[in-house]
């Protein structure tokens, strides 16, 4: 039934629904109706039966309070979303999956986009049209009948669009590049209410600012971009056990100086909680994971790998011969909820001195209570700018390292390891609210100039400030 509110069914306080009135939000009930009149979706507010359920993301560490929660199910329910929310001077935020979380809304409006879940891949043209709340797990699928790969992340439970934005460092990244450098067309509702058709030949510097920006500039609702002519990999995760990190870490960062772009690796040092989620091998333990994909021969990338399978004794090796629909298992990421701290850094070189410091602040014997430690290596096509310039803005890095904490753990890790910083962060790897002034420190200091002349077109009044904000600057 198009234009439903909330059924005003019983929450979980045992509080009703009120039907239309100000249900406690401040919003006067004739508004919230007059939206709902206008959607296909619906409409929630705290005294809602939907209005919990609606909000559950991924990432626990944060949530939301809307005053009002739009449940889209098309451009046209996300444009009167943002009309009516700028109507009432509210601020804006968008959930597709929840996995980004950084300024959690206390109040305002929340965009929920995860109905709007389209996919649609062109195997001639070798491009995909993603809706605004589809996740890489369907372009995977969509795309591997024709031998064709998404430039996804480890995840494939991860929401395209958000993805994108912020850059989208994957399993095919050092050859060929960000997510954000391949894409197309984006179809964006931005704060006047408008639906905006952007390319490198309309609206450019929208187009430019969109592609590593991340959500501050409107709520995206269609995304076209290409797709790589991948069907298999030889690839998959090693793990060892954890006093063995050492010798295989400082092996790793060896290895990483000598291989081709065809090669993208990271290691891991994990901390995991004895609970079923987790596989009974890793539970409670201390170990480290090393994760490999390679889209040469398979003869070759045994060769390649045979130096990292020496460094210690497995646990159990999965590196193989892969289709690129099974790419979920180099990562082996969390498929459940769970609330975590995510927070980065990206490193300009990673000599054996910095190898030893990250090894006495997370390695064996320290004090690291990270669930995750994690270096990803870079270069190869991530250093080049894309065909058609991005703000995606951490190509002089060398790896990035990102630790992912329980709640109300504070970084032990990325402190000691700045004298080896760049002095930027990677805007995808930042998740929970002490990260949400963090957008700053993405970027340097002529491109953020930039995104704020753009945010101050587009959002003068900056109702998209409920991530990591950038505020507009004339």
């Amino acid at each position: 039934m198009a234009g439903r509110t909330g059924d005003g069914g019983q929450t979980g306080d045992g509080r009703t629904g009120d039907g239309g009135r100000t249900g406690g939000t401040g919003i006067a009930g004739r508004a919230r109706d007059g939206l709902a009149a206008r959607l296909e979706g619906e409409v929630f507010t705290p005294l809602d039966a939907g209005y919990e359920r609606e909000l559950a993301g991924f990432n626990r560490i944060g949530q939301h309070r809307p005053d009002v929660i739009v449940a889209a199910r098309s451009a046209g329910d996300v444009s009167a979303a943002v009309s009516f929310a700028a109507g009432q001077a509210l601020p804006i935020a968008v959930q597709a999956t929840g996995h980004g979380i950084a300024a959690p809304a206390r109040g305002g409006v929340l965009v929920a986009t995860r109905r709007m879940n389209a996919v649609a891949v062109d195997p001639l043209t070798r491009t995909a049209y993603v809706e605004a709340g589809a996740q890489w797990h369907q372009v995977i699928a969509a795309g591997g009948p024709h031998g064709l790969a998404p430039l996804n992340g480890s995840s494939p439970l991860v929401g395209v669009v958000g993805y994108t934005l912020g850059g989208g460092l994957g399993p095919l990244g050092r050859q060929y590049g960000f997510a954000a450098d391949h894409v197309t067309c984006i179809e964006i509702v931005t704060a006047d209410g408008s639906v905006r058709q952007v390319t490198r030949d309309q609206h450019p510097d929208l187009f430019w600012a969109l592609r590593g920006g991340k959500g501050n500039f409107g709520i995206v609702t269609g995304l076209w971009f290409g797709l790589m002519p991948v069907r298999r990999l030889y690839g998959g995760g090693i793990y060892f056990p954890g006093e063995q990190a050492a010798q295989v870490l400082h092996t790793w960062r060896q290895w990483t100086a000598t291989v081709p772009e065809e090669m993208t690796s990271s290691v891991s040092l994990l901390r995991l909680p004895d609970v079923p989620d987790v596989p009974e091998f890793l539970r409670g333990t201390f170990a480290a994971h090393v994760r490999i994909a390679f889209t040469g021969r398979a003869e070759e990338g045994e060769r390649l790998v045979r130096p990292l399978r020496a460094s210690g004794t497995p646990l159990t090796d999965g590196v193989g011969e892969m289709p690129y629909t099974s790419v979920a298992d180099i990562h082996k990421d969390p498929v459940h909820p769970l609330a975590y701290h995510e927070r980065n850094i990206v490193l300009r070189e990673l000599g054996a001195d910095a190898m030893e410091a990250l090894l006495r602040a997370a390695g064996s014997g320290s004090p690291c209570g990270d669930l995750m430690v994690e270096v990803r290596h870079l270069g190869g096509a991530l250093a080049r700018p894309a065909e058609v310039p991005n703000a995606v803005g951490v190509r002089e890095g060398a790896f990035t390292l990102t630790t992912l904490s329980p709640p109300g753990s504070p970084d032990a890790v990325l402190g000691p390891m700045e004298p080896w910083s760049t002095g930027r962060r990677y805007l995808n790897f930042l998740a929970g609210a002490d990260t949400a002034g963090s957008a700053a420190e993405c970027f340097d200091p002529e491109t953020l100039g930039r995104l704020a002349r753009v945010k101050a077109e587009v959002d003068p009044g900056n109702l998209f400030r409920l991530n990591h904000t950038i505020a507009p600057r004339p």
